[in-house]
């Protein structure tokens, strides 16, 4: 009984994120970009308090992580690590 509930309320999730994708489109084919900002972050924020999209907060910090790492030495004019570059 406790289980058929739990699904029905992640189904009630998926339903809202589903409008909040159409509503961001609608808004984008009457160029209305706020209204297309707002619907995609209450969909981003939805998506993110279900289970598929809990992982999702530590993905991007570990991409941002990564990119930050990459560039950051490109950025301050220093040689990569163990390129021979002279410089």
């Amino acid at each position: 009984m406790g289980r058929a509930v739990r699904d029905h309320g992640m189904s009630s999730v998926g339903v809202l994120i589903l409008f909040a994708i159409v509503g961001a489109v609608i808004c984008a084919k009457c160029r209305v970009p706020m209204g297309a900002v707002v619907f995609s972050l209450v969909a981003l924020v939805l998506f993110v308090a279900t289970p598929a999209g809990q992982g999702l907060p530590d993905a991007v910090a570990s991409f941002l992580s990564t990119v930050d790492e990459s560039t950051t030495p490109a950025l301050n004019g220093e040689a990569p690590a163990g390129s021979g570059a002279v410089g």
